[in-house]
């Protein structure tokens, strides 16, 4: 057997190193897997393998929007601004567009068009339901009314519904649920309150002489007032 042959078998049995370039495909002796053993002994981490979104998980909407509304600290003059990442957006579309920039003309033009449109859109389907809610349950209650039933209590009443055709508004000044009833109930009630709470301290201060005392009412009759306004401004006479 020639010593070729001799150093050939002996490279085949592990008996002797081989020397070859290391590249593409071939690693380093000392790197690569060792026959029968693991290259992870430990396994695969706990959460590793990447989960897929449920068929009714938009992942890619929700990414969007938190990235949208993340807040950055921007310089605006000579201080430092913190708004969200589409207020820095639209801020430089808008002072870019104010420059004379064309594109950011165009671009600003379309965006506020846009937006103008489907607010128009939505109020207007806002004040068709809202009439049509109003019309049809003003009818019910006549009609229960006209044949002696049991007057339906609905929420919202209809006669807390404002229409205004002037504007196209349609506003609604009462509760919508249970449970905004109950609270709407204890404001009118403490609203009827305050006023005979002021209609029989102003007979007290009438009949006061001591100026304390007078001066007490009037604080207390300032303070029911002021209260009373302020609940007027959300639950009208």
């Amino acid at each position: 057997m020639t010593d070729d042959l001799k150093k050939s078998r002996r490279r085949l049995n592990g008996q002797m190193p081989t020397s070859y370039e290391v590249g593409y495909a071939k690693p380093p002796e000392a790197t690569r897997f060792q026959k029968g053993k693991s290259g992870n002994p430990r396994g695969r981490p706990k959460g590793a393998k990447s989960k897929l979104p449920w068929l009714n998980d938009e992942r890619l909407k929700t990414i969007i929007i938190a990235e949208a509304y993340r807040t950055i600290k921007i310089r605006e003059g000579d201080r430092n601004v913190t708004i969200s990442m589409a207020e820095a957006v639209f801020r430089s579309i808008s002072v870019s567009a104010a420059k004379g920039q064309h594109r950011s003309q165009h671009l600003f033009t379309q965006l506020l068009r846009t937006t103008e449109t489907e607010n128009k859109r939505l109020a207007d389907e806002w004040l068709k339901t809202a009439i049509e809610y109003k019309v049809e349950w003003d009818r019910e209650i006549e009609r229960c009314k006209r044949l002696g039933l049991p007057v339906p209590q609905p929420l919202p009443h209809p006669n807390d519904i404002e229409i205004d055709m002037s504007t196209g508004q349609a506003i609604v000044k009462g509760p919508f649920t249970p449970e905004d009833k109950v609270r709407w109930d204890k404001l009118r009630k403490r609203k009827h309150d305050c006023l005979v709470e002021i209609r029989e301290m102003k007979k007290d201060l009438a009949r006061a002489r001591n100026p304390q005392r007078r001066k007490f009412i009037e604080k207390e009759i300032e303070f029911e007032q002021r209260l009373y306004d302020k609940i007027n401004i959300v639950i009208k006479d």
